[in-house]
This record gives C-alpha cells, structure tokens and sequence, in this order.
C-alpha cells in the first residue's frame, strides 16, 4: 500500500513541475479539446493536489501512526478531499474570478465622465482622458455643441462618430435645496 502512497505523491509532483514548465504549451496544443467537459472543482490543479495530498497522507500516517491499512487509506482521502476543498474555495475559485481586462470599445464611450486633456477648438479636436477600470484611456475629442472646451473642464461623452468621441461639459445636478 505504501508503494501506491508514494505513486500518488510522485505523480502529483511531477504532475506539478511540469504544468509549470511547459502547461502552457500543452494547453494550446491541445486546443481547449477538454473545455466541454470541465468542471470548476475538477481543475487540474485541485486533482493534482488531491493526488499529492493523499500520497503524502498515506505515507506519513502508514509510517507514523499504529492504524491498519483501511484506515490509514480511509483518512489519507478524506485529508485529500479536505485539502482539495480548501484548494478550491482559497486559490482556485477566486482567482477565476479576478481576471481584469482593461480592453474596452469605442461603443462604450457614449455617457462617460472624463476630462480634457488637450483643449478642444469649436471647430476641430482635442483629446479627452476617460476611467475605464484600473485605467485610463485618451481619445480623440470634438465638441458636440461646437463650442470651445478648455483643459480640465470634466466632459461627458454624447456619442462617437468616425472613432471620435462627440463631448459636452459636464454640468453636475445640485439636489433641492427645499
């Protein structure tokens, strides 16, 4: 039994060393053919865990510990599925839940809050800053009202035509004063 124990944990290092090493050109060699069959807890890292910890359990408890085989197998795979829970909730599930894009499309300027960065003439461009996540980006302005907008003035994005951005100042509404 204790041959299968250190199997287990030899299989799940390796298993670990070279999905760091090359995991990534597996992944595209492969071509996302598992895709359909994924399942969040079933990721490769939890499984691989798994493996590892029930391993590494088996052999510390079957060299450690006064228990028969039964129970030693018993409590290595119920450490293995504790560890793998753990792995799941802890690393695995919030991390794919952190990927951040800070791609955007011209589509979603209209209704944005930004600032002038270059002033734009009543008759020509500028350039306008908008938030868009962790970022910033600049763009290609023109005023919509063809007026003069200085820099620093807070605009709002009207509308984008020909990839420039149609702007207007900002003019912040002030509650009743009743």
């Amino acid at each position: 039994m204790e041959t299968l124990y250190l199997g287990c944990l030899a299989l799940g290092v390796i298993f670990a060393v070279v999905s760091v090493l090359v995991g990534d050109v597996i992944g595209h060699a492969l071509g996302g053919i598992f895709d359909g069959l994924s399942f969040d807890f079933l990721n490769p890292a939890v499984l691989a865990g798994a493996v590892t910890v029930f391993g590494g359990a088996g052999i510390l408890l079957s060299r450690y510990s006064s228990l028969e085989p039964g129970p030693v197998a018993a409590l290595s795979l119920l450490t293995a599925a504790f560890m793998s829970v753990l792995l799941y909730l802890g690393f695995v599930k919030p991390m794919d839940k952190s990927q951040v894009s800070n791609g955007f499309s011209m589509l979603d300027l209209p209704g944005s809050i930004g600032e002038i960065t270059v002033p734009v003439p009543a008759q020509g461009f500028g350039e306008i800053m908008v938030k868009f996540g962790a970022g910033n980006s600049l763009h290609t302005a023109a005023s919509f009202e063809h007026r003069n907008i200085p820099a620093g003035v807070k605009i709002v994005v009207v509308e984008v035509r020909d990839g420039v951005a149609l702007v207007t100042e900002f003019e912040e509404s002030k509650g009743d004063d009743r």
